[in-house]
């Protein structure tokens, strides 16, 4: 379960790419035009390999990428970018090695801690990993802050640290407004450290946002953790809606395994 997990994690962060970008690369007999050719050429190349590595084209990302290294060996984003492709090829020792490169070629590339906290992760080198996303949450200019912030809290968690774990996540709802995967772990772990009321707070943004939403719908894991926090507070109305969904909806779920045993226990 934690390896799919993991594995689930880290494809996403494979998604986060930037888009395609088109045009060609035009060259004058100035000096400096050259050289601003020459950045663009590099620029538009690992943009394009990103665009493939988000589609699952390896290959042809690999192709860019060998190109944009051409004009510069030690550019930061293009060895990230290659990091990701060896990554997902099943090569972690060369995987390792380009994103040490582009961390090492330029300090202030966030995105590359990001990717490699995400492999450190999916290695279960979580004290790494943490170490990686927390120096990238530093980033006040990055985009993505919110998501650097959840990736810290869950290394956090998996390290035991659940106080740290949920000051990342809470940190992470006020980055991303209130993003549902950010509000269940935000309850799950309050849930953990016994702050229940602090728990149903979040959950019931949870559920507001769900059930604003046909998109969104409860995993077995949601549910169980509605099931704890209403149980905790009698509410005994939401416990068992929440119930019966787990019920019908994941009848053969862990989750579900763990809500009997809370019942035969009386918990």
């Amino acid at each position: 379960m934690v390896n799919q997990f993991v594995s689930a994690r880290f494809m996403m962060l494979l998604m986060l790419v930037a888009a395609m970008l088109s045009g060609c690369v035009t060259t004058t007999d100035s000096r400096f035009a050259r050289e601003a050719d020459r950045q663009k050429a590099l620029a538009d190349y690992v943009q394009l390999a990103s665009a493939y590595i988000g589609q699952g084209n390896f290959e042809r990302a690999r192709h860019h990428l060998e190109r944009a290294l051409e004009i510069d060996s030690k550019n930061s984003p293009a060895l990230a970018a290659k990091g990701l492709v060896f990554a997902s090829e099943g090569e972690p020792e060369l995987a390792e090695s380009n994103f040490r490169r582009s961390i090492s070629a330029d300090s202030k590339n966030t995105r590359a801690n990001v990717y490699y906290g995400a492999f450190l992760y999916g290695q279960g080198r979580m004290e790494e990993a943490r170490d990686q996303f927390a120096k990238a949450s530093g980033d006040t200019g990055y985009q993505d802050r919110g998501s650097v912030f959840f990736n810290l809290g869950m290394t956090q968690e998996q390290l035991g640290d659940l106080s740290s774990a949920v000051s990342s996540y809470r940190r992470a709802t006020e980055l991303t407004r209130s993003d549902p995967k950010t509000l269940l772990a935000l309850s799950r772990v309050l849930l953990e450290t016994g702050d229940v009321k602090s728990a149903d707070f979040y959950y019931s943004r949870l559920l507001t946002i769900m059930q604003r939403s046909d998109r969104l719908q409860h995993s077995s894991e949601s549910l169980l953790v509605g099931v704890r926090i209403a149980r905790l507070l009698d509410k005994r109305d939401q416990e068992a809606s929440l119930a019966l969904m787990l019920r019908n909806n994941f009848p053969e779920s862990a989750e579900l395994r763990q809500y009997k045993v809370l019942m035969s226990n009386g918990q």
